[in-house]
């Protein structure tokens, strides 16, 4: 059994458990290897420590603590329950938003240009669109901004 860690471009990180690493290699090139917070299929493996036994009779190695200064130090386990708070916060924004704005689907440059030159009435909207198309609504004066879609909440939650 292998495990990786990986990430994906929005820096979420996750654990990959395959077979071998051909069987990683195998699903990545599939397609098969998707972020879990956000669905991107842009998956990357982060270096890893390999584990090292050492011999019983080695001393322990001293360390000296680094100067923080005014930096916050967190454990593994402070980190891992600050980290799911941050995503909890933002899983809970993003809720908010879907509730307050329309689904326009892929008409959402169409739908942002007639809400702009007011051929249609002012509203809140959300869809998709291509990053050139984005960047043209921005040329336009359009207000325009990119959010992960996360796979939760594509469907009405209960």
């Amino acid at each position: 059994m292998k495990v990786y860690n990986l990430a994906c471009p929005l820096d979420h990180h996750f654990e990959g458990w395959f077979a071998s690493e051909q069987d990683a290699h195998d699903q990545q090139e599939q397609g098969l290897l998707r972020c879990p917070v956000c669905d991107s299929d842009e998956i990357t493996r982060l270096p890893s420590a390999p584990r090292i036994s050492k011999k019983m009779t080695e001393p322990p190695v001293e360390t000296v603590p680094a100067d923080t200064g005014n930096a916050m130090v967190l454990s593994g386990n402070e980190s891992a329950k600050l980290q799911a708070q941050i995503q909890a916060t933002m899983l809970k924004a993003m809720r908010d938003l879907m509730q307050k704005t329309e689904d326009v689907g892929d008409n959402f440059a169409e739908e942002a240009r007639k809400i702009h030159y007011r051929e249609a009435p002012e509203r809140s909207i959300r869809g998709q669109t291509s990053a050139d198309e984005a960047a043209e609504l921005r040329e336009e004066g359009i207000d325009v901004i990119a959010l992960p879609v996360i796979p939760a909440l594509k469907d009405t939650l209960q």
